[in-house]
């Protein structure tokens, strides 16, 4: 298993690699339409619709993003994706909270599939925004996410006692969780200071000023909670991982879960408050 999940990760990183700074930013688009249509079929998995149900709703999902698409190509304001960024992140502030520490069962097919819409299309959006204001800018905001993560997992594993939602997902530690912040301090202080990205990201760093370091807090609790989200339908669905696409990591939801609700805010603050227009 755990060669299976060091080959997949290295490969996905090449991937990920040549896609982001290698070719044409139409492949990187089309691999993240790919990935939404994946991610929609794993959701309709996970929400329990048959088989023909779960075709429909990743061709219902095809036709949102194209239709999407075809509106924001003709707005230049960026109004279309602004609101979605801003209406994901209102679930993600307001309701995701509740319906995580409630534990909500939802039982409606249509309530869980609009659900996983408000999940899959601002986070595909917003991975592309934000590869148009530059790879490493994408990158940039990533990586508050990536580190979080790995930041909490090591500082759970070795001094973690008090668990964070033991019915939800067990090996979360409120330590971890502490862990996890302090290293995107860390990442976010020397970022904001150094000035040791490319020109792009400069320009937005500078836009944000001291504002991206609780910036960057926020990106990594909102990664915990998109995190805690997926376990907790995954939960309700009975299963272990989204789906098996991925050796050793589960399926696309599996990976893109924390993104899900911190990328949307981060397109949307580098679209209207980072510096979009001077450096698009």
């Amino acid at each position: 298993m755990l060669r299976a999940r060091v080959l997949t990760a290295v490969l996905l990183l090449a991937v990920i690699g040549a896609l982001l700074f290698a070719a044409p930013a139409a492949y990187w688009k089309a691999a993240v339409l790919v990935a939404a249509l994946l991610a929609s079929w794993e959701w309709g998995g996970l929400i329990r619709l048959p088989t023909l149900s779960r075709g429909l709703y990743v061709g219902l999902t095809a036709l949102l993003i194209w239709a999407c698409d075809r509106v924001q190509a003709r707005d230049v304001t960026s109004g279309l994706l602004g609101a979605l960024y801003l209406l994901s992140v209102v679930f993600w502030v307001g309701i995701a909270p509740f319906w995580i520490a409630r534990q909500w069962k939802v039982d409606s097919p249509a309530l869980l599939a609009a659900t996983g819409w408000l999940l899959i299309l601002p986070t595909g959006f917003a991975l592309v925004t934000l590869h148009r204001a530059g790879p490493w800018v994408l990158l940039m905001f990533m990586a508050v996410i990536w580190l979080s993560d790995s930041a909490a997992y090591f500082v759970g594993r070795a001094w973690g006692r008090r668990k964070l939602a033991p019915a939800i997902s067990p090996g979360k530690t409120w330590e971890g969780v502490g862990g996890g912040l302090a290293a995107v301090l860390v990442y976010a202080a020397i970022l904001g200071f150094s000035g040791v990205t490319d020109g792009r990201s400069d320009a937005i760093l500078r836009n944000l000023g001291l504002t991206w370091i609780p910036l960057s807090l926020m990106l990594a609790v909102l990664g915990i909670l998109g995190d805690l989200f997926e376990s907790w339908i995954k939960r309700c669905a009975g299963v272990k991982d989204s789906g098996r696409l991925l050796p050793g990591h589960g399926g696309i939801l599996d990976r893109i879960d924390a993104l899900t609700a911190a990328l949307p805010l981060a397109a949307w603050i580098v679209m209207e408050k980072g510096g979009w227009y001077s450096v698009h």
